[in-house]
């Protein structure tokens, strides 16, 4: 490019400036380490978590039963049962809880943005207690019995998605879904599933409608099967490269609705989009895991410390510090009190709550506010 002195006086010719940076390659810069170390730390916790619990299985070992399935390498006879612990029980529970924890961290990135409260959680929206409603309906009135082992999932995954639907018709309005409405809305229509919930546990005394009650409040990953991994993960991944290209907007949309629209993203359509994004993922998580609490509120408040509210920085590293968490959490709550196992949302609350109050204690830490 050539530059034509038009200046008076023969001051000299203006300099040629090189174009800005992309926002993707300004916002990546940096990520690199990050990224590669929060990975290698979910390789080595999920081989050690699949080998920790009542029969431990050394990580030489672990490693060597999952080469051999994925590989189909042989297995000696005296060591077939372990290798099945390994690959049928450990695997897809621990791969289920990475899962689960990348994809609760990285919706609840998406719905405090979409929502403005830095209070919000993936579960705000009332998602998590029509999946309860669906699941204990199941138990009681044997709701999708002809699908076996999946009806529970079925049920709470229809559950979280008519909840959904309800929360969007009630809180749309003329001027749209605003975030106060979907706020309120999603809290009251929590309160009325759980209500719902609550009378059939009541009217049906059955102790497995009771355990169910019970699973999907405070969450867990006992149920996991190789059966029920795909079809989360699939959603799971596909939302979270969903969400990848909202982050512009969602920084926009952190800054409100007016800055947002000077911005040119149109804040009701996104806002739309986002809540059906975040209520299928939600949905398709509290189906196989229940309502593990603190995963969506926390993680994404720890990482905009590490690496500031850019969204476009914190969806990249929010689900492998949150896949992290969650299977160090299940791997506490399934050898604390062998045999028993404590509900994994008891022990992301033990861990979130002082979190959270050293959040708020934290100089220079807004919560993205004042």
């Amino acid at each position: 490019m050539v530059s034509i002195n038009t200046s008076v006086g023969g001051a000299p010719p203006p300099v040629d400036t090189p174009p800005p940076r992309p926002r993707a390659v300004a916002a990546g810069r940096g990520l690199l380490l990050p990224v590669l170390l929060l990975s290698a730390a979910l390789l080595g916790s999920v081989v050690l978590a699949i080998g920790l619990g009542s029969a431990v299985v050394p990580p030489a070992d672990t490693a060597r039963y999952l080469w051999a399935a994925l590989t189909g390498g042989p297995i000696p006879a005296d060591e077939l049962t372990r290798y099945q612990i390994v690959w049928q029980v450990r695997t897809p529970r621990v791969l289920l809880a990475a899962t689960v924890g990348a994809g609760l961290s990285v919706v609840g990135v998406a719905v405090q943005a979409l929502v403005r409260n830095a209070l919000a959680d993936p579960f705000v929206l009332g998602v998590s207690s029509g999946a309860s409603v669906g699941a204990v309906s199941v138990t009681v009135f044997g709701a999708f019995s002809s699908l076996g082992i999946y009806a529970l999932s079925a049920g709470a995954f229809a559950g979280a998605l008519a909840a959904a639907v309800l929360v969007h018709t009630a809180a749309r309005s003329r001027a749209g879904l605003t975030p106060l409405r979907l706020v309120l809305t999603g809290i009251a229509l929590a309160h009325g599933f759980q209500a719902v919930m609550s009378v059939l546990v009541y009217l049906v005394p059955d102790g497995e409608a009771t355990h169910t009650v019970l699973f999907w409040t405070f969450g867990g990953f006992g149920a996991a099967t190789w059966g029920s991994l795909p079809v989360v993960a699939a959603i799971v991944l596909l939302g979270t490269l969903a969400l990848h290209r909202f982050a512009r907007p969602l920084d926009a949309m952190a800054l409100g609705d007016e800055t947002a629209a000077s911005l040119g993203v149109d804040g009701a359509a996104v806002r739309r989009a986002l809540f059906a994004l975040t209520a299928l993922m939600t949905g398709a998580m509290v189906a196989v895991s229940g309502a593990i609490g603190f995963v969506g509120l926390v993680i994404p408040h720890l990482v905009r410390i590490l690496v500031g509210a850019t969204h476009a920085r914190v969806l990249v590293l929010a689900p492998l510090v949150g896949a992290v968490f969650v299977v160090w959490a299940d791997l506490v709550a399934r050898t604390l009190a062998a045999p028993r196992e404590l509900p994994i949302g008891v022990v992301t609350a033990l861990v979130g709550v002082p979190v959270f109050v050293a959040l708020m204690r934290r100089r220079g830490y807004l919560f993205g506010g004042r």
